[in-house]
């Protein structure tokens, strides 16, 4: 199993990006997904999750500005960012509580994507 996260880049304040994460592999079912951050010098810090249901929470910075979803039949989490400030400029990881199967048995843990980078400067 492994997620693997794209769409970071260099964006102008108050624009917008569009991440995505994959995840891939011998994938039973996918509990919680989120998006986290950490930004230079700073702990990784949560931003956004969603539950299987669809239930999602935020952290405050992000509230109103950005939007987590899924695609449930891709195995996929999207994080849309709109209104970009300076300090949302981080590396971007994508996260996911994973059933899955592995020699005729099943194992749940968390994976982590490899990370995108997230710049907004002008």
């Amino acid at each position: 199993v492994q997620l693997q996260a794209s769409g970071g880049g260099l964006v102008q304040p108050g624009g917008s990006l569009r991440l995505s994460c994959a995840a891939s592999g011998s994938i039973f079912s996918i509990n919680h997904m989120g998006w986290y951050r950490q930004a230079l010098g700073k702990q990784r810090e949560l931003v956004a999750v969603i539950s299987g249901g669809g239930t999602t929470n935020y952290v405050d910075s992000v509230k109103g500005r950005f939007t987590i979803s899924r695609d449930n039949a891709k195995n996929m989490v999207y994080l849309q960012m709109n209104s970009l400030k300076p300090e949302d400029t981080a590396v971007y990881y994508c996260n996911a509580d994973i059933l899955y199967s592995s020699g005729g048995y099943y194992s749940r843990r968390e994976y982590w994507g490899q990370g995108t980078l997230v710049t907004v400067s002008s």
